[in-house]
């Protein structure tokens, strides 16, 4: 099993780091670097091995058949990994294709 972060949602953790730190969400920028790594580490690492459920239509825009998984980094904040999948020479390849908070899309779940 492979786990693929497609470049849109690289960049948005790019930026990410950034708005964490202007919105004093951390006080240092190491902080807001260090927990977007530990966000994408725990989703390349857990994503094959956690429960999934089919997105709403809503999250259609980002492909057929996406599912989606949950990442609690903390008692305020979960994320969620929007992906599908695919199967490449015997393989099972998960592609992140969105990634959002439950301040952001839970309305949507």
């Amino acid at each position: 099993m492979n786990v693929i972060i497609s470049p849109e949602v690289q960049e948005y953790l790019d930026n990410l780091v950034l708005i964490l730190y202007r919105e004093e969400y951390f006080g240092f920028e190491e902080q807001a670097v260090d927990y977007v790594h530990s966000l994408l580490d725990d989703i390349k690492a857990d994503l094959p091995k956690r429960q999934h459920k089919p997105a709403s239509s809503y999250f259609e825009k980002y492909g057929k058949g996406v599912h989606y998984a949950s990442f609690r980094k903390n008692k305020q904040t979960e994320w969620y990994a929007f992906f599908t999948t695919h199967e490449v020479e015997n393989e099972k390849i998960y592609l992140v294709r969105y990634v959002a908070n439950n301040h952001t899309v839970a309305q949507y779940l």
